[in-house]
């Protein structure tokens, strides 16, 4: 599939499509957020005082028993205190610090903690969430109680690719989030949506929400993890956005519109049977350059916000099965780039990205799994002339983003069961960077 002779597909046999429509049928709001992960603690480090469900134990110790031996999950961080000197040498933040010994609490949950007055060092209150702390302080922390946090209707235009009664397909430019979450609040594609389809204003209790300063508000969620729900002031709804995108991400999305289509479509997302094809822009190629990554995917005990294969023991936390399969479709610049085409299998946190990683060919853009600009201009300068060595470098200084785009999204419709397509071209950032790269080089792969 060549991208520069892609168009737009509809397979539309199925309900009318009605232009922009800005009416529901029922009171079902699109959208929700990721699964609060489990908390299992480092052991006589942090005790649990308030939390949400502990009233059917007997005790407090039962609690941390429990939590600690991983038999209960915890759902709610509030009241979770932790007393501990620091250990490590040298200075670190303490947000950073704290965050890193709560396992699965966000950083932007522990900063409304530090700013609530709830943390001291030394048995002194601090307030500044970058206090830097030193080997042999005394940190004594208990989590706040969420607040809850308000989805408000924006008028933000928005490339709508299909729409009819039940479901709606979205094209996500580069750089917006799809929901709101604590400090990012305004500008989503939620708020976007709330307008476009005059809902009320929802509010989201009770649920942990990453703050984009920790990017994990901005992944594509785990398929099993959509299935919360959220109250607004008038009842309690649940239907909505059935995946996401990662902010850096940009193309197509699917948004249900009433509850039956979210569960529809969600179970699709359950048994696999969506078609999902994305491009990236790559450092280097991959060997061989078609194959499938079979490599389950857990959290980076080293740094939070990203996610690694697990290839071992102690690299990363729980992992969850994650498959991809890929495929070479152009050799870049002489092999210092590549366009690769990748085919979910699963919708794990971050797939894509870390099992390119993993290949070693990290997204060109993608500083957190290590695409970085040095990155690919070695890469690139190391196959190419050094006479195109300041035309590559110039190049690679425009992407400031991952280089990924959902191409293509097909699902089989929630209501009348005809089957679905639909394709969208990159964006032009992805566009410009393409044709610089194939400009100096380019080699179509056979079968692409």
């Amino acid at each position: 599939m060549l991208i520069c002779k892609m168009s737009l597909m509809y397979s539309l046999t199925c309900p009318t499509i009605f232009p922009a429509k800005r009416t529901l049928s029922n009171s079902f709001i699109s959208f929700f957020h990721r699964n609060t992960p489990a908390v299992t603690p480092l052991h006589q480090k942090v005790s649990f005082t308030s939390c949400s469900g502990a009233s059917d134990l007997d005790d407090e110790s039962q609690l941390e028993e429990e939590s600690f031996s991983g038999r209960r999950q915890i759902t709610n961080y509030t009241g979770v205190r932790l007393e501990e000197s620091v250990e490590e040498v040298g200075k670190t933040r303490l947000d950073t610090w704290i965050s890193t010994r709560i396992n699965g609490i966000s950083r932007a949950r522990v900063q409304s903690s530090i700013r609530s007055g709830l943390v001291s060092v030394n048995h002194r209150v601090i307030v500044k969430t970058s206090h830097m702390i030193r080997h042999g302080d005394k940190v004594e922390c208990t989590i706040s109680e969420l607040q809850p946090l308000k989805a408000e209707s924006e008028d933000i235009p928005l490339d709508i690719v299909y729409e009819d009664e039940h479901v709606l397909v979205v094209n996500k430019p580069a750089h917006m989030v799809v929901h709101p979450a604590p400090g990012n609040t305004t500008g989503t594609l939620v708020n976007g949506i709330l307008h476009h389809c005059s809902l009320p204003t929802p509010s989201f209790h009770d649920q942990e929400l990453v703050s984009d300063s920790d990017e994990l508000s901005d992944i594509e969620l785990d398929e099993s993890s959509l299935n919360h729900t959220f109250g607004t002031n008038e009842t309690s709804v649940r239907p909505g956005i059935v995946h996401r995108l990662d902010k850096g991400t940009s193309g197509l999305l699917v948004v249900a519109k009433d509850e039956h289509s979210h569960a529809h479509l969600s179970q699709q997302f359950k048994e696999h049977t969506i078609q999902r094809i994305y491009i990236s822009l790559t450092c280097g190629i991959p060997f061989p350059p078609s194959g499938r990554v079979d490599i389950p995917i857990g959290r980076d005990l080293t740094n939070r916000i990203r996610m690694t294969a697990d290839t071992g023991p102690t690299k990363c936390g729980k992992s969850r099965y994650a498959a991809s399969r890929y495929k070479v479709v152009e050799i870049l610049a002489g092999g210092g780039s590549a366009l690769v085409e990748w085919r979910l299998e699963t919708g794990r946190t971050h797939q894509i990205r870390a099992h390119a990683k993993y290949l070693g060919i990290p997204l060109m853009g993608d500083e957190v799994y290590g695409g970085t600009k040095n990155m690919a201009i070695s890469r690139l300068h190391l196959k190419n002339s050094s006479k195109l060595h300041g035309q590559l470098s110039e190049l690679v200084a425009k992407v400031n983003r991952p280089c990924l785009h959902a191409l293509t999204l097909g699902f089989t419709h929630p209501c009348t069961g005809e089957k679905m397509q639909f394709s969208c071209l990159p964006p032009i950032d992805f566009a410009e960077v393409l044709t610089g790269l194939r400009n100096i080089s380019t080699h179509k792969m056979k079968g692409s």
